[in-house]
């Protein structure tokens, strides 16, 4: 059959039509099946992609799970004494180097008059406290969790705050002070800087760890600062713990009352008042590193 140059020409000009159209609805960059895009260059579509250069928005907050305030942090707890220790006597009367002297490993705690021993309490206001950070998003370090027949002694209990680069230490305690001696207070560092022991760099940030956390222990506990030491402000300073001696990050004890007195003796063996002191510290953390 003889070419008809005319109907060649409109073929043409129909498909140079349909062409134009396709690529105005940017439609037609890839193969009506799925396969290779008919210019390899141009990547298919995916979504409602935002053009290069244009911000892209924040993602809407879920109300389910709000952020976590504590995100990014890590916190060091101390439960002050072991369960185990007054099984080994001889090993935790081992010295070891403090800095400025060489001090028992460790010791066995005190106790209420009813047998309820400093070991279990802080070990119990602990976890709870543990439990309170981590909800914020914290990442919690515990120097031991009585899986250890006894101690650590105070020395390495410093060493794991340190190794952790913890952004705040606290170590749980209860005093065993006379009957009428109630109350709480917060054991801050002092300046030292003897042999392994320098606390420069610690001595302010701790400061203000300890004064955040006596303010807000008093606000959910319901209690005041001790009556026998800190002159009534719930601080006291002391150069002669090697947990505090030896810490290299913000680190304070918290003697959350005396064991020895009836009063605060029931307050301590009371598992509601024991999350109220586990809220207080934790509120207190919370406000110190939230600036």
């Amino acid at each position: 059959m003889p070419y008809d140059h005319s109907k060649n020409r409109r073929t043409i000009l129909l498909l140079a039509t349909s062409l134009a159209a396709c690529t105005a609805l940017a439609g037609c960059g890839a193969a009506a099946d799925g396969g290779t895009p008919s210019h390899p260059s141009q990547a298919p579509r995916t979504g409602d992609a935002k053009p290069s250069g244009t911000p892209t928005a924040e993602p809407t907050q879920d109300p389910a799970h709000p952020a976590r305030p504590l995100a990014g942090r890590t916190v060091a707890i101390d439960p002050g004494h072991n369960p185990g220790n007054f099984r080994h006597s001889g090993e935790i009367n081992q010295k070891v180097d403090i800095g400025t002297i060489r001090k028992e490993c460790d010791t066995t705690g005190t106790s209420t008059n009813a047998g309820y021993t400093e070991a279990a309490f802080t070990l119990d206001v602990s976890h709870r406290l543990r439990d309170l950070l981590t909800a914020q998003g914290a990442k919690v370090v515990l120097t031991h969790d009585a899986e250890r027949p006894f101690g650590p002694c105070i020395d390495e209990r410093a060493r794991a705050g340190n190794a952790a680069r913890a952004d705040a230490a606290v170590s749980v305690h209860a005093d065993g002070s006379a009957t009428g001696n109630r109350g709480f207070h917060v054991i801050l560092p002092a300046l030292v800087s003897s042999g392994a022991a320098d606390t420069a760099k610690i001595v302010k940030p701790s400061r203000s760890l300890g004064e955040s956390i006596a303010r807000q222990f008093a606000r959910a506990t319901g209690t005041a600062p001790a009556n026998y030491i800190g002159a009534g402000t719930g601080l006291d300073v002391r150069g002669d713990l090697g947990g505090l001696n030896l810490s290299t990050v913000p680190k304070v004890f918290v003697e959350c009352g005396n064991m020895r007195d009836p009063k605060d003796a029931a307050l301590l063996s009371d598992a509601a008042w024991r999350q109220k002191a586990a809220q207080g510290i934790a509120d207190g953390i919370g406000t110190y590193l939230k600036g």
